[in-house]
């Protein structure tokens, strides 16, 4: 019961969390990401473009993200270079294209985009390749 109330913490406690941050929001993020891969080119036409640079870079930018960055996080393979891109992805989703909406209807964004940020300044824990590799 002691634990529960200490504000102590061990390295193995926070890299397990780190772990379950990178696997929980990685996965979900990877599940909004792959439909996007699959109907590539059926969306590629109708994309949201809010930075200007055509529906289908937006839509291959995301996928980027979405994607191929969600596996590398997942691994805990270049966990803050893969956080990048996700954190750029999920602020143009919030202050871009969601923008005029209330936050109550942007919270799956903002969580996103808050769990993103840790990884960015945590790493990814020792649970991870980069821990493996010593990085």
């Amino acid at each position: 019961m002691r634990k529960l109330f200490s504000t102590g913490y061990t390295n193995g406690a926070v890299s397990f969390s780190m772990l379950v941050l990178r696997l929980v929001f990685g996965g979900m993020i990877l599940m909004h990401g792959w439909p996007k891969l699959i109907n590539f080119t059926a969306k590629m036409n109708s994309f949201p473009d809010p930075l200007g640079v055509g529906h289908k870079i937006s839509l291959g930018m995301t996928v980027f993200a979405e994607v191929f960055c969600a596996v590398l996080l997942i691994m805990g393979l270049l966990t803050r270079l893969a956080s990048i891109p996700l954190v750029i992805c999920m602020s143009v989703i919030i202050f871009m294209i969601q923008a005029h909406k209330p936050l109550d209807e942007k919270e799956l964004p903002v969580f996103f985009l808050a769990a993103f940020v840790t990884l960015l300044f945590t790493g990814p824990g020792k649970f991870s390749i980069d821990g493996a590799l010593g990085k």
